[in-house]
């Protein structure tokens, strides 16, 4: 399945959850006594890192709830890029950084179990699992006999994972509510892979060649790396860890 096609399947399941939760009218009351049982939410959070995050949550119970997110942000260069160039005292760091961009899409899906006496107030515990693509271009660099290098390398990373997240949800009015995502670490298998075409001379290719040797370094990522005269691809996989936290308002219909 292609990335595109993948993304289209988990946001058609997203407008499908959505579509089934229209059906409830917006002053819906069954017999367990829940009134609006639907929640939507912008984590305003997420705005810091670039990113735009929104989330849907169903009430099935007085306790219980199901919940799918969608995250993304279109390629930018890092965020806190001022911070960083402060923070760095290596010119050839920073040279990489600096023309660094990234984006990302992810899909997450949860079950909410509250703790107190009633869904969608107070604190829940909620397992999730999540999908995430995330895109890269940053110009790698290499050093030759007539000085520093740089080959503009691109490339994308899937990341599947699981984990469980510790909230809060608080109800500042009848539709206004208010969740703060404490704290959700998560962790899976990643895999990905960058390139970049350059004409190299056999000097070229070795001298890139040592270059890429190093990301051998790197913690529990397995690298498979070739090089030849138009170019070089990096194949990895892996292990991958994350952290989930945010503040979202939500309108309850």
């Amino acid at each position: 399945m292609t990335k595109n096609s993948t993304k289209t399947f988990f946001i058609l399941n997203l407008m499908a959850i959505l579509g089934s939760a229209g059906i409830s009218q917006a002053q819906e009351k069954s017999a367990d006594g829940i009134e609006n049982r639907n929640l939507v939410k912008w984590n305003v959070g997420a705005l810091i890192l670039k990113n735009f995050s929104f989330q849907y949550e169903r009430a099935i119970n007085k306790k219980i709830s199901v919940a799918a997110g969608i995250r993304f942000a279109p390629k930018s260069g890092a965020p806190f890029k001022s911070k960083l160039e402060d923070l760095i005292d290596d010119p050839e760091t920073w040279e990489s950084i600096k023309d660094f961009k990234t984006g990302n899409f992810a899909f997450t899906p949860e079950v909410r179990f509250y703790l107190g006496k009633q869904v969608f107030q107070g604190f829940y515990i909620a397992p999730f699992a999540r999908y995430a693509t995330y895109s890269a271009e940053v110009p790698f660099g290499y050093d030759t006999d007539n000085g520093r290098e740089t080959i503009p390398m691109s490339g994308d990373v899937t990341a599947l994972t699981a984990g469980l997240l510790f909230g809060a949800q608080w109800k500042l009015s009848k539709q206004i509510h208010l969740d703060w995502w404490i704290l959700g670490p998560n962790y899976g298998t990643s895999s990905g892979n960058i390139s970049g075409k350059k004409s190299l001379n056999d000097d070229e290719q070795r001298e890139l060649l040592d270059a890429l040797e190093d990301l051998d370094d790197l913690p529990l990522v397995k690298t498979k790396y070739t090089v030849d005269g138009n170019g070089a691809k990096v194949d990895f996989d892996g292990p991958w860890a994350g952290v989930r936290a945010g503040l979202s308002v939500g309108f309850r219909f």
